[in-house]
């Protein structure tokens, strides 16, 4: 398994609403995406209380099952649909050490991601433990989705958690979304 996600940061004046409109008109497009473990799309609205001060933001993240289905995304009529309104954006990738999702997703409203280098002198695997425990315990917390990855070549360890509620105790260094839509083709078969 893989995670996709592009952060696509918009002007402090942009109407949010046209990102809200975007996900509503287009979200139900990749609910039967082959190779999707689900998609997310997520947005922030600095004049929302969660993003205070914060970029406003469309960023979409992805969970899938193997590169066939990425790569016929990222090469097919969506993805194109964001870049002819948005420009090619970067699209990071993670390899995932630990991925676990609730059965219905669909009553997720927030989202937290945060990217964190991987000590040069910490073995990969305690840190891919000490990540795996990062997973069991917000699922304890009430996850409805958490997802530990890593990136080689930046040698960063990203940490994804869709949440029913956004908590105030994240720090500024976690990236927090709203949930406009989650497609979840994997949750029908």
């Amino acid at each position: 398994m893989l995670t996709m996600q592009y952060r696509i940061t918009l002007p402090a004046d942009y109407d949010m609403g046209i990102i809200r409109r975007r996900i509503a008109e287009r979200g139900h497009l990749t609910d039967d995406f082959p190779q999707l473990a689900f998609k997310a799309y997520l947005y922030a609205d600095r004049n929302q209380p969660y993003a205070a001060g914060r970029e406003n933001r469309y960023a979409p993240f992805y969970l899938w099952h193997d590169t066939e289905g990425m790569n016929a995304f990222l090469g097919g009529a969506g993805f194109a649909g964001v870049v002819a309104s948005f420009g090619r954006p970067v699209v990071r990738t993670w390899s995932v050490w630990r991925a676990e999702t609730a059965p219905d997703l669909s009553l997720a409203t927030h989202a937290s991601c945060e990217t964190v280098p991987i000590p040069a002198h910490v073995a990969l695997s305690e840190v891919r433990d000490a990540e795996n425990a990062g997973v069991q315990a917000d699922l304890d917390r009430g996850a409805f989705a958490a997802i530990s990855a890593f990136d080689p070549a930046g040698w960063t360890a990203m940490r994804f958690r869709l949440w029913r509620d956004i908590a105030d105790t994240f720090s500024e260094s976690v990236d927090l979304y709203q949930v406009g839509h989650v497609s979840h083709p994997s949750a029908k078969h």
